[in-house]
């Protein structure tokens, strides 16, 4: 189902006379969305600089269909089935770029290193056109942004802010805790477009809200340790957290508050980089993770579940209270591809 056609109503204002604004499209292929002749001017110069221009950062879009990735020099847009470039922007460089499901409107966040760049605000982009539809300036650095169907979500560092996307119009204001990474997780394709952020800096807790609504619904305290990083199943379900130590990782209920599973990475402190849930709609069957160590870790949900019965009547006996760590000690539930990148190099899945 393609998304709703929001630019008629969030830009009402952006033509003269009356005129209608164009219907938002699909992403056409290469040759169909070419570079403003201003910017292939510009590219050559800045592409001698560096043949690989430095990443700054990567997302995928909410349907895992494309990624976008953001440089020094500006964005780039991939198929994420086949790996063709869909777009190729040289634009400056940008911290922020994320793609509103599979159609020309991006949201994007500059590095200041130009003054149409502030990193304070963002930019809701047409690639089609070449045109900024909408910027929102803040008064501090923005340091993530996510969208829904219908919501516009932003992170800074000591605020969240909620908006409605047809209108722009800000629905929450959040006073959060010190954020200064901007860590946040959003199930975008979820009923009540569950929203996680940091509810505190000495633990690993969480508070989770209904964007949709907007209402704060619980708080979920998942390690002793601060959080770095979280992430929602596609369905809204199940909430993963790991904290700054790295050596364990949990899932939550999100609708009771309580751990469905517990798994550990390794005995050994790790900085974990990213979490991401599979594809699977109703129920995620497995749980991936990326940490400097270098390695990939997966964590199958389905065999946790189907275990876990035996694994507590043999436990049970020998140790009180071991239905909470059972998935842990499992290593039926736990495989690693070791040595997939070099040892601190950030990756996102």
């Amino acid at each position: 189902i393609p998304p709703p056609n929001i630019f008629t109503t969030l830009f009402p204002d952006t033509h003269a006379g009356g005129a209608t604004e164009l219907p938002l499209q699909p992403r056409r292929r290469e040759k169909e969305n070419p570079i403003p002749a201003s910017e292939q001017a510009a590219a050559p110069a800045m592409a001698s600089g560096s043949s690989r221009p430095q990443i700054l950062c990567v997302s995928f879009n909410q349907d895992n269909s494309m990624f976008s990735v953001g440089t020094k020099e500006g964005f780039k847009i991939f198929d994420a089935r086949t790996g063709r470039l869909c777009n190729d922007n040289k634009l400056g460089g940008l911290n922020v770029v994320e793609l509103w499901f599979a159609t020309n409107l991006i949201a994007m966040v500059g590095t200041g290193e130009q003054p149409s760049r502030s990193p304070r605000r963002l930019c809701l982009f047409n690639t089609i056109t070449g045109a900024s539809k909408k910027d929102l300036n803040f008064r501090s650095t923005i340091l993530a942004v996510r969208f829904s169907r219908t919501r516009l979500i932003v992170v800074l560092q000591d605020k969240t802010f909620i908006y409605d996307l047809n209108s722009t119009r800000i629905l929450e204001e959040i006073d959060t805790v010190h954020n200064p990474k901007g860590l946040c997780a959003f199930a975008p394709n979820s009923e009540w477009c569950y929203l996680a952020i940091p509810a505190s800096t000495s633990k690993g807790s969480a508070l989770v809200y209904k964007a949709s609504e907007p209402e704060l619904i619980c708080q979920i305290d998942a390690h002793e340790s601060p959080l770095a990083a979280m992430a929602f199943s596609s369905n809204g379900m199940y909430l993963a957290t790991a904290s700054e130590k790295g050596t364990m990782i949990r899932v939550y209920i999100v609708a009771q508050a309580t751990k469905s599973h517990s798994f550990r990475r390794g005995a050994y402190p790790s900085t974990i980089y990213s979490l991401s849930f599979g594809p699977c709609i109703d129920r995620p069957d497995v749980l991936a993770a990326t940490s400097s160590s270098g390695s990939l870790h997966m964590f199958f949900l389905d065999a946790a579940r189907n275990g876990r019965n035996q694994t507590n009547k043999l436990l049970g006996s020998i140790i009180p209270g071991s239905k909470a760590i059972s998935d842990a000690l499992d290593p039926a539930n736990h495989h690693v591809i070791h040595n997939i990148a070099p040892a601190e190099t950030k990756r996102y899945i």
